[in-house]
């Protein structure tokens, strides 16, 4: 069961497309592109996140920054990066 103050690792895909130079500003989290048809692309920001509240202040930067929120999934210990949506 998920907690408050426990860390866990999410995957947070947003629309347009980041250099991995984002990573520090994102706490850490791995930064990864998407390209898709007609030259669309999205990107991934992977990792472990220390708690809720600060999923919530990554979630307030991207907010801040005006830039579309795609999803936000808690992923499984044995899910690898290559094996998210």
């Amino acid at each position: 069961m998920l907690r408050l103050g426990q860390p866990a690792r999410y995957q947070i895909k947003i629309q347009g497309q980041l250099t991995q130079g984002w990573s520090d500003w994102f706490d850490g989290m791995d930064v990864s592109v998407e390209q898709h048809e007609k030259g669309s692309s999205t990107t991934n920001l992977t990792g472990i996140v220390s708690d809720q509240p600060a999923l919530h202040g990554i979630l307030a930067r991207i907010r801040d920054l005006g830039i579309p929120l795609i999803l936000v999934k808690l992923l499984e210990e044995s899910e690898k990066d290559s094996n998210v949506d």
